[in-house]
């Protein structure tokens, strides 16, 4: 044991640490190397914990530069997704999710439902989880992703763009049907979404029906088109809960007003109608 605790081994080993750029080794030796005198570890232990520190340092930097890289800024995950909420999620079947099949048999997952069900919660939860994983993710709204494109096209660098929307092997478009797409718009989320058909995989999120992507990308053939080749190999995620932004103020609400406006019986002005008598025709 002394042996192990001699100065100038310690001083070689901290010289090869910092050689090698471990600094969260470094940092934990002599704590370890404490804990080695008094007998609570033995040698492989401590060999074990050096490495295992050291490593999830570089695990936890690898995965922090790879959500930027991504555009995963907002970082949400499963386990604070709130399914008790959304009953109508089968918790077991985004569990499944996590688990990335989808990522190696490049399907496309959909999820849809109003705002504020959770969709872009699940959609970027996913896409950490796919990250951690080591693959590669982009996410993106369907705005920025036709704004991009649009200016590549006007600058002639299209086909250099869509590369590189190619590259990722999980790519999430959200809020598609929020915004008005702009004209030619559907064209170009065309041309990127034949490049990634069977060769990468999609999570989308939407606020509206299959039948109605007509009206969002303002082209019935180009809508057409484009979910022959997305609903090809496809998981559809329908989420039929309300707004979880808007829990606390359900009552204001169009649809809550809607609703009242239809039950509540509206009270007439002035003097109240004469009794009619029995024989008198009702019309």
């Amino acid at each position: 044991m002394s042996a192990v605790l001699q100065p100038g081994g310690i001083d070689r080993i901290r010289q090869h640490l910092v050689g090698l750029r471990m600094p969260r080794a470094l940092e934990v030796l002599d704590h370890l190397l404490r804990r080695l005198e008094r007998g609570e570890i033995g040698t492989l232990d401590a060999m074990d914990m050096l490495l295992g520190e050291e490593l999830t340092l570089r695990e936890t930097r690898r995965v922090k530069a790879a959500l930027k890289m991504s555009r995963l800024v907002s970082i949400k995950t499963l386990s604070g997704f709130d399914f008790a909420f959304q009953p109508s999620l089968d918790r077991e079947r985004i569990l499944a999710l996590a688990e990335l099949g989808f990522v190696e048999r490049s399907e496309v997952v959909h999820l849809l439902g109003q705002p504020g069900c959770g969709k872009t919660h699940l959609a970027i939860a996913l896409g950490v989880e796919a990250v951690r994983a080591g693959r590669s993710v982009y996410f993106c709204t369907l705005a920025e992703l036709i704004g991009s494109l649009a200016k590549a096209e006007r600058e002639g660098t299209l086909r250099e763009r869509l590369r590189f929307l190619c590259r990722p092997q999980l790519l999430v478009v959200d809020e598609i049907g929020y915004l008005p797409v702009t004209p030619g718009g559907g064209n170009l989320f065309f041309q990127l979404v034949n490049q990634r058909y069977e060769r990468g995989a999609m999570i989308l999120t939407s606020n509206r029906s299959f039948a109605e992507w007509g009206e969002v990308f303002g082209d019935t053939v180009v809508a057409t088109a484009l979910l022959d080749r997305l609903l090809h190999h496809a998981i559809v995620v329908q989420i039929e809960g309300a707004s979880y932004r808007l829990r606390s103020h359900a009552d204001l609400l169009p649809t809550a007003r809607a609703s009242a406006a239809v039950t509540t019986p509206v009270k007439r002005r002035g003097r109240p109608p004469k009794p009619r008598s029995p024989d008198h025709p009702t019309g």
